[in-house]
Parts: structure tokens; sequence; C-alpha cells
């Protein structure tokens, strides 16, 4: 059924994709270098901000939430009508790498925790990112001695995701490396999902 009103939705080739991760990791960086846009003064985001891009004939309505720990409570209320979530790793952050693995599972559990005694609204709350793709980019692997792709897999524990598609693609917001092959996985996975053309 979700896959049915996501299509419905998505007939004007519309996305909407979620980008979140801890503070610091470099979401906002990353939308700014997608936009074409000067990175080299960015500060933290305080609430969200929405950017939108036409990328290969679609549009992509980008997301970005800050990742301070008091707003990640705050996530949730993000969820609704995503297809893709973006979760950006800090490639040389190994002292909160056990942090990011805790916020991301607790993302993904919240879509398979059964019911207990939650109201129905509460449970549609829960679900919303049901479905949803996930993309995982390791940013700042421009920097020596930063975590690779094979760590960062393993300490995320990717391998026991089995509720979202997802890929883990390392890249750098600075100089813009593979930004543009994750919005390319993002669009040909909509593509094999969710369009019928």
């Amino acid at each position: 059924m979700l896959s049915i009103l996501r299509k419905a939705r998505l007939k004007d080739k519309e996305m909407r994709i979620l980008m979140l991760g801890l503070d610091n990791a470099g979401k906002t960086t990353i939308v700014k270098r997608i936009m074409n846009e000067d990175v080299t003064t960015v500060s933290p985001t305080l609430g969200f901000i929405i950017k939108t891009i036409d990328f290969m004939g679609y549009k992509l309505n980008i997301w970005d939430v800050g990742g301070q720990k008091t707003l990640r409570s705050y996530w949730k209320n993000y969820f609704e009508k995503t297809d893709t979530l973006v979760w950006v790793v800090d490639a040389t952050d190994r002292l909160r790498v056990d942090d990011c693995r805790q916020e991301l599972s607790g993302l993904l559990l919240e879509e398979v925790r059964p019911p207990t005694r939650q109201s129905r609204r509460q449970l549609t709350t829960l679900q919303r990112l049901m479905g949803a793709s996930l993309l995982v980019f390791l940013n700042k692997t421009d920097v020596e001695h930063c975590m690779s792709e094979q760590e960062v897999r393993q300490r995320l524990d990717l391998d026991s995701i089995k509720t979202h598609k997802w890929t883990i693609l390392p890249c750098s917001a600075m100089t813009g490396t593979n930004l543009n092959g994750g919005l390319e996985w993002v669009v040909q996975d909509a593509k094999d999902r969710l369009f019928l053309y």
C-alpha cells in the first residue's frame, strides 16, 4: 500500500530526501556543495533547511536537519513521506562512531518495534520511514587517516540492516567527490522501486 501511495505521489518525479547524522558530520556542507553554494562559511544547522535541485530529470527536495544532541529527539517529526534517508558519517570522528551507530539503529528500530499500548496515531508516526532507502555518506574521506568504508560498515553494523535497502559511499563535501554519485544512486533506486517509467 505504501509503495502504491508513493508511486501516485511521485508521478511528477519528485522525491523527498531526509539528511541526518551527528552534528559536524558535514550535512549542510554536502547540501551547499550540491547546490553549488559557497562551502567556506558553514554554521551549525539549528532546526532544518530545505533545498530543491533538479537532478537527472527528477526534483529532489533535500531536508537538512540539525544533528546536535538536543535536536535529535525531534528527527522523527521529519520522517513523513521520506523516500530516501541520507545518513552522513564523519570519517574522521572515531570517538563518536558508536554514538552514530546508536542513533542510526534507533531510527531504524523505530520502524520494526512491535506495538505495545500505543495508539494507532503513534504507531503511524513510528512507521513513516518504512520503505525509505538508506544512503550512508562517509564524509571527509579526503582527510588523512580517516576511517575506511569497511571500518565504518562494521562499526555501524550496516550488514544487519534488513528493513531498508542501503549502500555506503565515501565522499568529500569540500571537494564534491562522489556527491553526484550518491544522488545518482538515490534516483536509480527510486526508479527501480517507485517509478513506473
